[in-house]
């Protein structure tokens, strides 16, 4: 995607250098002549140099500057269908609508590519090309919200990582209600408590209530949990005997349903962390499955 993107914008660069500097030859093959429209011909290359200008700046991350290639998508359809209009009512000669389909349409399909990659990844499903990031590299990548990075947290003390399902699950709400107490095993053992949400960083403290107090790490593209190799559920793992049961329970407990907030496939577990290594494992087995920290621990110890 970023070479696409860099090369995308090299073209447009170049094309704005044409036009700006010799507004007259710039549509000589088209069989139309500029004449008397140098200034018209000089204002589009400059378009375009704006266009090639944020191509660069959207390959540094094509996934996070999405909203750049969406504007130059639409501007890709527009174009291609006023030419293909012009064409039909015959209003501008064949050379120039070649140029116009050519020049823009060349770009459409990676474009949308990179879209429906943006769209895959905002759910959570990132694009089946991109390998998972080892735990080293994640650690040293995603920062928890008091600033540091969750490397730099492992490397004081052990860190246990709850990746949580989606704040709306009843689940996810159980185990909130009950966090000051996993708060305190973390405590009692010298670890300290880290929360892994897949909303954008800030928006999950309407959902913590008064417990925002616990450090979070931000992940909505589910970087973080495939790296610590959580995946997706599929049907036994949300809709089993196991979880309708432990379902209705925490209804009973007044837990209740709320909307969607984060990828409802994503699979939650707990991880002991600490100096690069995970030292405990507690991958959930289904959607029902909350934190022990006491076998965790345990386990850590065996």
């Amino acid at each position: 995607m970023p070479l696409v993107l860099c090369v995308a914008g090299l073209y447009c660069l170049v094309f704005a250098v044409v036009t700006v500097s010799w507004p007259a030859k710039a549509f000589e093959l088209t069989g139309m002549h500029a004449s008397g429209h140098h200034f018209l011909v000089q204002v589009i290359g400059l378009f375009y140099l704006v266009f090639g200008i944020s191509y660069f700046l959207a390959a540094r991350d094509p996934i996070r500057h999405w909203r750049i290639v969406l504007v130059c998508t639409l501007k890709i359809v527009v174009v291609v269908t006023a030419a293909l209009f012009t064409w039909w009512r015959q209003i501008l000669p064949t050379p120039m609508i070649l140029l116009l389909v050519v020049d823009d349409a060349l770009w459409l399909i990676p474009f949308l590519m990179i879209l429906w990659s943006t769209l895959q990844a905002h759910l959570g499903r990132p694009p089946l090309y991109q390998d998972p990031l080892s735990v080293v590299q994640a650690s040293d990548q995603y920062r928890l919200s008091s600033g540091e990075t969750l490397a730099e947290a492992a490397s004081e003390q052990v860190v246990v990582l709850v990746f949580l399902r989606h704040f709306g699950c009843t689940f996810t709400r159980q185990l909130l209600r009950g966090l000051e107490l996993i708060e305190q095993q973390a405590g009692q053992h010298k670890a300290r408590l880290v929360l892994v949400h897949m909303l954008q960083s800030g928006k999950e403290t309407g959902y913590l209530g008064d417990r925002t107090g616990v450090a979070r790490i931000a992940d909505p593209y589910c970087e973080l949990y495939r790296s610590f190799g959580l995946g997706k559920a599929g049907f036994w793992e949300l809709f089993g005997p196991r979880v309708w049961l432990r379902g209705i329970i925490a209804l009973f407990r007044g837990c209740g349903v709320g909307h969607l907030a984060g990828d409802g496939l994503q699979m939650p577990g707990v991880f002991l962390f600490h100096r690069g290594n995970v030292t405990a494992a507690q991958p959930a087995h289904s959607a029902a499955d909350l934190p022990d920290l006491e076998l965790l621990f345990a386990a850590q110890q065996a």
